[in-house]
């Protein structure tokens, strides 16, 4: 009886948390040519988190993002559309329940994924696709107000780790930027 009762125990301490989340990027830099000026600027930031955290330290994270105009308009408004899309896999470290007695956990974040760069010109020949390795670290807090609904805030940055040759860049392929959010939180 005490078997069959266990695995039903340990997954009452699991919270699986779904965050929709909004914010900004900013500080972006990178090599791909026609996008330099205009990298860094602030633009809004949006996507979909999916946590699975324990009641101990340790957690995951599926996280997916979308930066639509990443780029800006780049050198002599060439860039007619850009977008940034970050797809990676986390392991989260957070203080436990114990401590925080159901309040705001803090956490930290790192982990490897996908970072996807499009830019399409006008002219339509310095368009550039990239699918990237890359690296995002960072940290937040996470709280519930109810049994199931709460927020996230969070800061991270994200770096790639690969190159592609493919990409229209001044030097090696380098693309790199912090993204500030605040979430809905869903807990299941």
């Amino acid at each position: 009886m005490f078997l069959l009762l266990a695995p039903q125990a340990a997954l009452a301490q699991t919270d699986l948390l779904i965050v929709p989340f909004a914010g900004a990027k900013f500080a972006g830099r990178t090599t791909i040519a026609i996008a330099e000026p205009t990298a860094s600027d602030k633009k809004i930031t949006f996507g979909l988190s999916t946590m699975i955290l324990t009641d101990k330290f340790l957690g995951v994270e599926g996280d997916v993002e979308q930066t639509p105009q990443f780029f800006g308009q780049g050198i002599r408004r060439t860039v007619t559309s850009s977008v940034v899309t970050t797809l990676t896999g986390n392991v989260v470290i957070t203080v436990p329940k114990v401590i925080t007695q159901e309040s705001l956990r803090p956490y930290l974040v790192s982990g490897v994924g996908l970072m996807h760069a499009r830019v399409t010109t006008a002219a339509r020949v310095l368009d550039t696709k990239s699918n990237l390795l890359g690296l995002d670290i960072g940290g937040g807090v996470v709280g519930l107000v109810s049994p199931r609904a709460g927020a996230r805030f969070e800061l991270r940055h994200f770096k790639n780790l690969t190159n592609d040759s493919g990409a229209v860049t001044i030097g090696g392929t380098r693309l790199s930027f912090w993204r500030a959010t605040a979430g809905l939180v869903l807990r299941y």
